[in-house]
């Protein structure tokens, strides 16, 4: 089957996916010295799942089948409480730059489970893309100016890499029979609750916290994690999960554009050669040859199927 094409929403949804998590990096630096790394993650979440309650009070979109409730609640656990936890105790030891050449592992790692689960096909041109873009992202990281070194506390990035590949995976054959909003809502409830035991003293460090920390908190569970988590699974819903997961390769250029803005990290010419690569292998990977076009009766019925 031929790999669909990325239209302008899917685009749109990606693009607002990758700055808002590209801007999670400068939030969670700020918040952590304030907040244990549990406590982040548990005040994300819970934020962006009382966003996605109030949705659906609201809108009162149909709910899964309870069939899948179970599915949800285990993805959940795994792609939000377990992918936060263990990125976030990672980077309290190891260098930033280490964990975000570890992070963009998660396009490959997407595409290979989705490979496996959802019986996706890879081109050659998609994996040759997936590894220019990862050359980019690495000189990106190397050209930043931080220090690179691997520890056995990298291991918890690989975790995390492992837990989001399965997240974005598990939630595609969902999508099919259930809202995207309700899907996502059900696993961030699941993954709020899972990260419950690690906010025990979560009060004591707001009432200590200065405002701007805990306006960091409020920014991680509103942007990247209610409207980042929502743009990218319509995205997901309307592409496949291995092509749309290899524009994660994008968000280590965003960060350092955003680092220039924000707080005046000015790249360096090595940095803007190395965003260009990534830039082009993503091109290169969502880039497929000429195909026949589409009979108009197969064009008309997938037009209409949609969620959301």
């Amino acid at each position: 089957m031929d790999t669909p094409r990325l239209d302008g929403r899917t685009l749109a949804c990606i693009g607002v996916a990758l700055v808002t998590w590209s801007s999670a990096y400068a939030a969670i630096a700020y918040a952590l010295p304030a907040f244990r790394p549990g406590e982040v993650a548990f005040a994300r979440l819970a934020i962006g799942s009382l966003c996605f309650a109030l949705w659906l009070i609201a809108k009162r979109p149909p709910l899964p089948a309870r069939r899948d409730w179970p599915q949800l609640a285990l993805l959940g656990v795994i792609g939000l409480t377990v992918y936060h936890l263990a990125l976030n105790y990672a980077e309290t030891r190891i260098a930033s730059g280490t964990a975000a050449i570890l992070i963009s592992l998660v396009p490959a790692a997407t595409a290979a489970l989705s490979a496996l689960w959802l019986r996706e096909r890879l081109p050659l041109r998609t994996l040759c893309g997936l590894g220019v873009a990862l050359v980019g992202v690495v000189t990106v990281v190397l050209a930043s100016g931080k220090q690179v070194r691997f520890e056995p506390m990298a291991a918890l990035v690989l975790v995390s890499v492992a837990a989001s590949a399965i997240y974005f995976v598990g939630q595609k054959p969902l999508f099919a029979r259930s809202s995207v909003f309700g899907v996502t809502a059900f696993t961030f409830f699941a993954g709020t609750l899972g990260a419950l035991p690690f906010a025990t003293h979560l009060p004591q460090a707001l009432a200590a916290a200065a405002w701007p920390r805990i306006g960091a908190l409020l920014w991680l569970g509103l942007a990247p994690t209610f409207v980042g988590y929502i743009a990218w699974n319509v995205a997901i819903h309307r592409s496949s999960a291995s092509q749309v997961s290899s524009f994660i390769y994008f968000s280590p250029p965003i960060a350092v554009l955003i680092g220039w803005v924000w707080l005046g990290e000015r790249p360096g010419l090595l940095t803007l050669v190395g965003g260009t690569v990534t830039v082009g292998g993503v091109i290169l990977s969502n880039t497929s040859g000429r195909r026949a076009p589409a009979r108009p009766e197969a064009a008309r019925g997938t037009k209409g199927y949609e969620h959301g």
